[in-house]
């Protein structure tokens, strides 16, 4: 495993095959700057390549998880014109907005789990991120909000996307329409978050607990889990089941289930090979 990379915006840290994403400028709300959208991406792919991580999980520094997007992503006029042809300016954002976007899709797009913990507040893009994350847990104190709509814009990196496969539409939308916040009880309650810890110590014990229990499994049933959990998300289940055998048929062998059986009838822990390592084909 190579020494991981030092970032600007979060900390990172490997133990137990457990990737541990720290957020890490409280003094600043951990507001995310043109640097954060620069390297969660290139975090995620690091953690994939260069670790032997089976699971992520991301959690913060702080008195809150995120304040949101920080507003001189789109102040600065080198990455988004404030003057010129309309048309060219429209086209521009477009594509700014697009990038962003495919930045917080890294969580969905890296085959391991990416598991939230979170405390304190999570607004805006904050909730556009965790939304992209495989399931979620915080404090009793956390709430959540879709912030742009009281700042005056429509929510664009994921929120209005994922968050009505995570909870009832009609309670999304409301959200969506007034901004207001909503409790840890009341994520827990319409299913956003998986459970409630009393402080973020416990939420950080209880979430590597979890993380634990996934790192334990074999990568390529829970890699697979993940692939086929998104894939169905968004095509009928015709389509997806279709999907299901065709990815068994080419990626299940017997290996990890014998490794199973031999350590149960062993009574010991199954130790699994990790995945092969995602590698840039072009990397020398």
């Amino acid at each position: 495993m190579s020494d991981l990379s030092i970032y600007e915006s979060f900390s990172v840290s490997v133990e137990n095959k457990i990737a541990h994403v720290v957020l890490s400028r409280p003094e600043a709300l951990n507001t995310m700057t043109k640097a954060f959208w620069l390297e969660l991406p290139k975090c995620m792919q690091e953690i994939e390549s260069s670790t032997d991580a089976r699971v992520i999980v991301v959690s913060s520094t702080g008195k809150h998880f995120s304040a949101g997007m920080d507003l001189g992503v789109f102040t600065d006029s080198k990455a988004v014109p404030m003057n010129g042809d309309p048309g060219r300016m429209a086209e521009n954002l477009r594509r700014v907005v697009l990038q962003l976007q495919e930045t917080l899709t890294s969580l969905e797009a890296i085959r391991l789990p990416v598991l939230a913990a979170i405390h304190g507040g999570c607004i805006g893009g904050a909730l556009d991120m965790v939304c992209a994350a495989d399931s979620r847990y915080c404090t009793e104190d956390a709430y959540f909000t879709i912030k742009e709509t009281e700042l005056g814009m429509t929510a664009d990196v994921g929120t209005l996307q994922r968050l009505p496969k995570l909870m009832p539409e009609g309670v999304v939308r409301e959200l969506a329409y007034t901004g207001r916040k909503f409790s840890a009880q009341e994520a827990q309650g319409v299913g956003f978050v998986n459970a409630l810890y009393a402080d973020r110590e416990a939420l950080i014990a209880g979430v590597m607990d979890i993380a634990a229990q996934i790192a334990a499994n074999s990568p390529l049933a829970v890699t697979g889990c993940k692939e086929m959990l998104n894939y169905s998300r968004d095509h009928s289940v015709a389509d997806s089941l279709k999907y299901m055998a065709t990815w068994q048929a080419g990626m299940f062998r017997p290996t990890d289930m014998v490794k199973t059986f031999q350590a149960k009838a062993q009574k010991q822990a199954p130790q699994y090979d990790d995945l092969f390592a995602v590698k840039n084909l072009f990397e020398s």
